[in-house]
This record gives structure tokens, C-alpha cells and sequence, in this order.
């Protein structure tokens, strides 16, 4: 059948697209030409169906286009640049991979306008898109009436065999099919290869039986066939489930005889193979060449994408909708000086988890866009949030035994723009999510991890669910601020920081009960991560803690007075932030002329920055009562005496 002039012109985008990815990867030497090239047909294609705004990347009600696979960044790019994004020039495309280039080796938010998310390792883009799909469907049931929809859109990831290899995928589909995400799309580039060969060597499952299982609707196309892919997405734009596209694909479409080889997924095709490529397209040889006419017809998405958002802010705007506007601007503009914090002056004692549950009632209470949920622990992690509904209508959200997926959707809807998450789970299963935790230290995301059951003091559950090494881990996450309160006034003096900073923070918290320091302490300390609790003058010895081991270095600094040595005691709610502070701020904290013995229930080396010596786990813990555990690995008023006169 002959080809129509709507679909040559369509051909000639796509190769347009293939030959700058092949030019990008080639001039950097480094990259991954295949996906682009093997994904050029639908990208074209999908352009013409996606609402965005080149001119305004944050527009609220745009369709969100996340990139599983970073792999296919030399496509991101070059979609960018011919749509009209102005954070990405020609001269971007050729400085692909360089240094402080906007055009790094995988795509990062915040740094390249028109990047909805750093999705990283394969697999979390597609978690992420569910994020994304949740967020819309949260902000929908809380803004749209019957005669008015403000959120509309839909939701395109497209991801590779890779992705849907890795785990997580098969966590957030599993969630987004029993949410019934409708305006979920998954474009899965079927093309059969990873970098060791031809998948047969280690995959043979039925993907389309696996997402049927899951709830979810299936198509299959020839992903090079331009009228198959217009008619998919026409398709998908009244579905009542998500849907997933299963596109046949060749990698390295275009290639010469590279077409279809893993010698085409991550290193350059050549100069040769390039020039023989174009020759055999009837394409300029010159590098970089993007025909006028080509141009043109990518560049429509400035004009479509500003009547688009013209068309919104006028709906927007109407009269009628006066009391959904009212509900739109309370998401996008949360009052946090609302919030009516708890008051724990009075308490005697009482476990972080428990203080964190009420404070995250408060904040709920007071901020509509607060939402969130737990690993299905929210009974053990106190995240319930009362009388608030469940997930879409209400602010509960039932992530299941799914931690990593948990996690890197609620990165994607820190960044949807109306939705303000936290996620919770036991310390330990924080094992499972950090590659999420770290993407969202690496962009700066405000993603709040409720992390309870915070060492030894689990227990009975015994080493396997006592985290020993965690604080370290994530202490050692640069943009990651980990908090371990002493008691429930810290507590609230913690989330009144985290609330004020552009980045994700991880609250540890106990299972058992910690004594109620104090009114008179200075909680306005809190926010340099570090104070004195208690000062005497003349010490010799200072003592530094977090969490349950304050109170008992602050029993231990009146044992030592009894043996004619002063202490001051120091408490340590995030050391994160207090290596952030200046010197002055340092020395007034921990006196010069002291020496430091640092105590916590963790590995803990990381204090020896400040510390003499460190009272700490050199070992995994053991299963028995809390109080037993913490005498058996020296956790006593006792043991830091001991140790801290040997200091002195």
C-alpha cells in the first residue's frame, strides 16, 4: 500500500529524530542510539496526541511523558529541542553528555526544562508514572464537578524490556491496575533486546497475559506502522483501565546491518554506518541536519500547546466554578502556618511512632494536599490518617507489601504540583526502597519516609527486622536529611524544618516509649540538627546521642558528676544537618576542650567526624525483649560511664 503524504512527512520526522540520535551518541562517543532510532515512529506519532506547552513545562493540566528507560535520553532530547523547548538548543544536542551540559547521559529533573522526572535505574519511571496517574486521580475527585473538569489528562511512560524485567514494574502495575489508573498509557517498546542479546537468553513470559492478570487493557501494534499507532492512541483516550500499548519495535531501526542487534543499545553506530544510513534515506549527510519543513511541523506544539493552556485558564476562570477554584488553590498553596502542631509538654512518655502519628493528623487536617500511606503497616507506623477517606477520594493511600514502587510514586507525585506525600514503612524495609530514596535526594524532591521501629529496640522480631546499619546508609545520602528524635517534642520540632526544605527526609522513629524531655530545652535548636540539652560548666566530656539514647547519656552525665566528671550532654536529631552548620555553630555545640563519645543503637561510624569514640552496634542485633537486647550490647547508664571516663 502506498504510502500517504501525511505519513512520508511523518517518516521523514522520525528519521529526522534517528539521525540526531545517532549524531549525538556518535559526537559524544558514548550513549544509546538503538532505543531512539527503534522509537522514532511512535514519538512522532504520539507529538501530535500530547498536550504540553513548550513555553510553560509546568503547566497543571499538561499530559505527563516520563521516560522509563534513560537510555532513550538522545530521543528526549531531540524532542525537546524540535518541539520548541528554548532550555534545549542544537548546541545542547551536540554538547550531549559534556560537562554542566543541559543534555546529561540519563535525562534529570530540574536540570533540563521539559524533564518531568529523574527516573534512573529501569523500572522506577514506570512506578513513577503511576505516581504521576494517582496524583491526577487524587486532585480530580477534589476539583472536578460534573459540568467542569480542570484535570483531564493523561498520563504516556514509555518503558523497554528492561523495565518490565525489574521488579518494581511489577509492583506498580500490580497497584495501578487495582487502582484502575484509566488515565494511565504504558508504551512498551517491544524490541526483544538487552545488552547481553536477544532476550530469549533470560525472559519468555506472556506480557500481555502478566498486565491482563494485573487489570489492566492490552493492544498490540506494529510500532513502526504510523496508522497502528494512530488509531492505538485515539483508542486509549476513553479507556476505563490502564492501558498498556505492546509495540513491536526493532531496535536500531535504520541501522544497515546493525538494524535489530544489541550492537546498537549502548555504544555508537560509527561514521559509516551513519553515513550509509542517511544515504540509503535520501537524508543530508551533514551532522545535526534537521529539515526546514521537519521543523515546521514539531514547532506546531508552541502554538497547540498555548492554546491549550489558554483554553484551561479560561475554564479555569469561569464564575460557576468559584468554589473548585478555591479548592484548586488550596492544593497548589498549602498554609503551613495553619497547622496546629501538637502539644507534648505534658506527656510523660511516649513512643516517636505515636507522637509522628498525631503530627501527621495535624498536618493532614490543615494542609488538603497532605496524603499518604504505608507498606501495609500503617497500624505498627501510627500513618493512619483519621477520618480522611481512602485513596482516590480520600487522603489514605494503600500502597500493599510494595516498598520500592511505594516510594517512587510518591516521588512522582511530590513533583505533580498539588500533592504533598509521605510514605512509611519499618526501618529495615527501608532496604528495599532506597534506589527511589536516592533519586529523590538527587533531585531535591520533598518526599517524606516515615521509618518506624527504628533499632534493637524491635525486639523480639530479632536481627533480621533490627536495622543496624541504616542510619549510616542514609546519612552517608548527600540532599537526604534523617531524623531520629529523642521524644515527641523533638518530633515536632523535626517536621516543622522538614516542612520549611526543598528535599526528602526520612523520619526514624521508636517502637517503645521514650521519656518526655524537658519544656525548658531549647527545641528551637532542632533545626541546626544538633544542641546542647545540658551544659555544665568545666566539662570534661561531652556526650552525643540521638533517638532512645539520649536519656540514656543524660542519665550517664549525672553518674559521671557523682564521679567528679562533668558532661554536657549534646542530642543529635540530624546529624545532616548539623555538618551543614559553621564552625561557630559547631564549637558552641561541642566544647573544644572536651572529649567526645558518641552513643546510638546503630552502626554509627559516621559520628567519628566529631567523636573520640562511639558507643555502637558491632554486630546485628539478637532476638529477645528490648530492654534485655540493649543491656546485652552495652546500651546502659553503666556501660557509657565506663566508657567515658576511660576517655578522660
Amino acid at each position: 500500500m502506498e504510502m500517504t503524504e501525511q505519513n512520508k512527512m511523518r517518516k521523514k520526522m522520525a528519521n529526522t529524530i534517528r539521525f540526531l540520535a545517532a549524531d549525538m551518541v556518535q559526537k559524544a562517543n558514548s550513549g544509546h542510539p538503538g532505543a531512539p532510532m527503534g522509537l522514532a515512529d511512535i514519538a512522532v506519532v504520539l507529538g501530535e496526541h500530547l498536550k504540553h506547552n513548550p513555553k510553560n513545562s509546568k503547566w497543571l493540566n499538561r499530559d505527563r511523558l516520563v521516560f522509563s528507560g534513560g537510555h532513550g535520553s538522545a530521543l528526549i532530547y531531540s524532542l525537546l529541542h524540535l518541539w520548541g523547548y528554548d532550555d534545549v538548543t542544537l548546541e545542547d544536542l551536540k554538547q550531549f553528555r559534556q560537562l554542566d551540559s543541559k543534555t546529561p547521559g540519563h535525562p534529570e529533573y530540574g536540570h533540563t526544562d521539559g524533564i518531568e522526572i529523574t527516573t534512573g535505574p529501569l523500572g522506577q519511571g514506570i512506578a513513577n508514572a503511576v505516581g504521576f496517574a494517582m496524583a491526577a486521580k487524587y486532585t480530580e475527585h477534589q476539583v472536578n464537578s460534573e459540568t467542569c473538569e480542570l484535570i483531564d489528562h493523561k498520563v504516556y511512560c514509555l518503558c523497554g524490556d528492561g523495565d518490565l524485567q525489574e521488579g518494581i514494574s511489577y509492583e506498580a502495575c500490580s497497584l495501578a491496575g487495582h487502582n484502575k489508573l484509566d488515565n494511565l498509557v504504558l508504551i512498551y517498546d517491544s524490541n526483544c533486546i538487552t545488552i547481553e542479546g536477544d532476550t530469549s537468553i533470560a525472559w519468555s513470559e506472556d506480557v500481555a497475559g502478566r498486565f491482563v492478570a494485573q487489570g489492566w487493557d492490552v493492544k498490540k501494534i506494529n510500532g513502526h506502522c504510523y496508522d497502528e499507532i494512530e488509531d492505538v492512541l485515539n483508542e486509549v483516550k476513553t479507556a476505563t483501565k490502564p492501558t498498556i500499548i505492546i509495540a513491536n519495535t526493532i531496535i536500531g531501526r535504520g541501522a544497515m546491518e546493525l538494524e535489530g542487534t544489541h550492537h546498537t543499545h549502548g555504544a555508537p553506530l560509527g561514521e559509516k554506518i551513519i553515513a550509509e544510513s542517511k544515504a540509503k534515506e535520501g537524508f543530508p549527510a551533514e551532522d545535526f541536519h534537521i529539515p526546514e519543513d521537519v521543523l515546521v511541523r514539531f514547532r506546531a506544539a508552541i502554538e497547540l500547546g498555548d492554546m491549550y493552556e489558554k483554553q484551561w485558564i479560561h475554564l479555569h476562570k469561569q464564575a460557576p466554578l468559584i468554589e473548585q477554584n478555591e479548592a484548586m488553590d488550596r492544593l497548589l498553596n498549602p498554609d503551613f502556618s495553619a497547622i496546629k502542631f501538637p502539644d507534648f509538654s505534658e506527656t510523660s512518655e511516649m513512643a516517636t511512632r505515636d507522637s509522628n502519628g498525631q503530627i501527621l493528623n495535624a498536618i493532614a487536617k490543615a494542609i488538603p494536599s497532605f496524603v499518604g500511606g504505608s507498606a501495609d503497616l500503617a497500624p505498627s507506623n501510627k500513618t493512619e490518617l483519621k477520618e480522611m477517606g481512602d485513596f482516590p477520594k480520600g487522603r489514605n493511600m494503600h500502597f500493599g507489601i510494595r516498598e520500592h514502587t511505594m516510594a517512587a510514586i510518591t516521588n512522582a507525585m511530590a513533583l505533580y504540583g498539588t500533592v504533598i506525600p509521605f510514605n512509611a514503612t519499618f526501618f529495615v524495609f527501608s532496604d528495599y526502597l532506597k534506589p527511589a530514596a536516592r533519586i529523590a535526594a538527587l533531585t531535591s524532591i520533598q518526599n517524606f519516609f516515615v521509618w518506624t521501629h527504628d533499632s534493637i529496640g524491635v525486639g523480639e522480631d530479632g536481627p533480621t527486622h533490627e536495622p543496624i546499619e541504616h542510619l549510616s546508609q542514609f546519612r552517608a545520602l548527600p540532599n537526604f536529611y534523617v531524623w531520629r528524635p529523642a521524644d515527641a517534642s523533638e518530633n515536632v520540632e523535626a517536621w516543622k524544618t522538614a516542612l520549611s526544605m526543598n528535599a526528602p527526609h526520612g523520619f526514624v522513629l521508636s517502637r517503645q516509649k521514650l521519656k518526655t524531655l524537658k519544656p525548658e530545652i531549647a527545641f528551637g535548636s532542632v533545626s541546626h540538627g544538633a544542641y546542647l540539652v545540658k551544659e555544665r560548666q568545666g566539662a570534661g566530656v561531652t556526650l552525643m546521642a540521638s533517638g532512645s539514647e539520649l536519656m540514656l547519656c543524660l542519665n550517664a552525665a549525672c553518674d559521671l558528676e557523682k564521679e567528679g566528671i562533668k558532661a554536657n550532654v549534646v542530642s543529635v536529631p540530624c546529624l545532616d544537618l548539623f555538618n551543614e552548620q559553621d564552625a561557630e555553630y559547631k564549637a558552641k555545640v561541642i566544647k573544644s576542650n572536651t572529649k567526645v563519645l558518641a552513643v546510638e543503637a546503630a552502626t554509627a561510624t559516621e559520628y567519628y567526624r566529631y567523636a573520640d569514640d562511639v558507643l555502637g552496634m558491632e554486630s546485628f542485633g539478637a532476638s529477645a525483649p528490648a530492654n534485655l537486647l540493649f543491656e546485652k550490647f552495652g546500651f546502659t547508664t553503666q556501660n557509657v560511664v565506663k566508657k567515658a571516663m576511660a576517655l578522660v
